[in-house]
């Protein structure tokens, strides 16, 4: 059975095929079932009962500010009922008194699986709008149309259309060892799998064979992939691959990496159930939370995988 990762396993359903008439989409908005997710700052509203949730809520109380022209957004359809996302970080309208505004990591670990993917939705789209307010050919301000899927140019005409950031996340592997980096930005003892944004005019086989020979001069043969993750800081998308090391002597890219070295199974097993925990020992190694792909690629390996 595929695995589903954080973020992944959306059970609406977008309509794209509908979303451009604005008609049913006005009349999805004064239909009394339809429900809408606010985010303030990009920080969905959580309600804290009994388990923590995304904070669905009637549209009647953000009509006006969907009618002053807030960014809002059709996520999709589920059993006839509509969901919406609304950009309410000018709204001066309080979250109900069970409701508070949480970070978006924080909250995809305690939501369910589909939650967290429809969040990741929402998150993306909001901030695509919130950083690309002005037509990239002509620079006149655009306007939102279909739903919130697009952005329309009143004077060139240009349609823009959110975008999403190919990234290519892998573990090269040699023998019974494996290779994981920390970011040059990120101190501590936090290990995880290489990863860089693809380039123009590359397959993803060399994307991966590019990214850890910049990184770790580790030049890589076979690549196999695995999965692929949805991730929204901001709209990216990251696919993950096992890589075949070539080579073994390690020399860094200052510039990108802090630290690189081989890691064995054991060791990374032991990183698996160290991470899986709120108490971390400092100075211990261990990886990303369980909801980052790259834990889930270490793990994989590091329990099963035994081969590229």
């Amino acid at each position: 059975m595929e695995e589903i990762y954080c973020f992944a396993g959306n059970p609406l359903d977008r309509v794209s095929q509908r979303r451009q008439d604005a008609g049913w989409v006005a009349s999805l908005l004064d239909d009394p079932e339809s429900r809408l997710l606010p985010l303030h700052d990009l920080k969905p509203h959580v309600r804290h009962a009994s388990a923590v949730a995304l904070a669905w809520q009637n549209v009647g109380p953000w009509r006006s500010l969907v009618d002053d022209g807030s960014t809002l957004i059709l996520l999709g359809i589920r059993e006839g009922r509509a969901y919406f996302a609304l950009d309410a970080s000018s709204s001066g309208i309080p979250p109900d008194g069970d409701t508070a505004a949480m970070d978006a990591r924080s909250v995809a670990s305690m939501i369910d699986g589909g939650e967290a993917a429809i969040l990741a939705e929402a998150r993306s789209l909001i901030d695509w709008h919130a950083r690309h307010r002005f037509c990239a050919q002509c620079g006149t301000p655009s306007v939102v149309a279909s739903g919130g899927w697009v952005r329309h140019c009143p004077n060139c005409k240009a349609h823009h259309f959110p975008r999403v950031d190919p990234v290519v996340i892998m573990l090269a592997v040699n023998g019974e060892r494996c290779l994981l980096g920390r970011g040059r930005r990120r101190a501590g003892t936090r290990f995880s799998c290489l990863a860089g944004f693809m380039e123009p005019g590359e397959t993803l086989e060399e994307a991966v064979r590019r990214e850890i020979l910049e990184e770790s001069n580790i030049r890589i043969g076979r690549v196999r992939y695995l999965a692929s993750q949805p991730w929204p800081f901001p709209s990216s998308l990251m696919m993950g691959f096992l890589a075949e090391a070539l080579s073994e002597e390690i020399t860094i890219d200052p510039e990108e990496i802090g630290e690189a070295r081989w890691f064995e199974r054991d060791e990374v097993r032991a990183m698996v159930e160290r991470s899986r925990s709120d108490d971390q020992i400092p100075g211990v190694v261990t990886l990303p939370p369980p909801l980052a792909i790259g834990h889930q690629i270490a793990r994989r390996w590091a329990f099963g995988i035994n081969s590229v």
